[in-house]
């Protein structure tokens, strides 16, 4: 049924927010709404300066038989600036701090605001990388890689310390919590991973880093090929040494006095990994 560019534009809007570094010929458009090409061509060139106006993503198109658009989403720096300040005002209230020296952020992690940004945020930091599936630890780091997964349009898969009879048969890793200085044990599904994917692993907070280490050598031991990783928050006062280079924090817990009960929150190195050229 043809319809008026009002509704084209709304639908379409939608279609393409759903389905993210996904190529769609203009023919499919003109088909779905019994328009012109020409048409189609308008509509998209409304479509791609609202994008980059209001920061949404960008909006490319491909030339030639082959081409069509892709919807890369994204966030611009002066965006993702005032969420960093924001997230770290929240985690400077005094009834976050838990016993151990952790902080509190599952009421953070739960909220879709918050996740949708992240998970905005890091696949920006990726959008110009090839990217196979996103990893994350059960079960804090959940929330994440599903927001980073659904922006960057690829499948999560998730490490557990306990296997589940329903994942089926497993490969296991033996690793050094970098917290407790015990060893522990991780495993994953054969079915999750292919020989050969770039995995980029997301995770809640580090503490000491041996988690990450711990996924690090279950990519390998899969033969897939790790990325990088990107962090909510870390602990600032992880030994240089023992830090991964590849690792990426949003937020770093510099220091807890709990018998004040302060927090001092500081910036990741997000912001100074992250390249933002193309969101604006």
């Amino acid at each position: 049924m043809k319809t008026r560019r009002s509704e084209r534009l709304i639908d379409m809007t939608r279609y393409l927010l759903e389905r993210p570094h996904t190529l769609i010929s203009l023919a499919f458009f003109a088909d779905r709404y019994e328009s012109a090409k020409s048409s189609i061509s308008e509509d998209l060139g409304i479509l791609r300066r609202t994008f980059m106006i209001r920061g949404t993503g960008v909006l490319e198109t491909l030339p030639g038989a082959g081409g069509g658009v892709i919807f890369t989403p994204g966030i611009s720096k002066r965006e993702a600036t005032e969420f960093i300040e924001d997230v770290k005002k929240r985690l400077t209230e005094p009834d976050r701090i838990l016993p151990g020296g952790y902080v509190y952020l599952t009421d953070l992690l739960a909220d879709p605001g918050v996740l949708r940004t992240i998970g905005r945020m890091i696949a920006t930091q990726y959008s110009q990388s090839s990217i196979d599936v996103v990893m994350t630890v059960a079960t804090k780091g959940i929330p994440i890689a599903q927001s980073v997964a659904s922006f960057l349009n690829i499948p999560f898969v998730i490490v557990r310390r306990d296997s589940k009879i329903t994942e089926g048969s497993t490969i296991s890793v033996n690793y050094a919590s970098g917290s407790s200085d015990r060893i522990e044990k991780m495993e994953l599904s054969k079915r999750s991973l292919d020989e050969g994917s770039r995995v980029l692993v997301v995770d809640d907070f580090m503490k000491g880093g041996g988690t990450i280490n711990g996924m690090r050598s279950l990519i390998n031991e899969f033969n897939a090929i790790f990325v990088g990783v990107t962090v909510f928050a870390e602990n600032a006062l992880i030994d240089p040494e023992v830090r991964d280079n590849d690792v990426t924090s949003i937020c770093k817990v510099k220091d807890i006095d709990q018998e004040n009960k302060i927090i001092n929150i500081e910036n990741g190195d997000y912001l100074a990994k992250t390249d933002f050229s193309y969101f604006e």
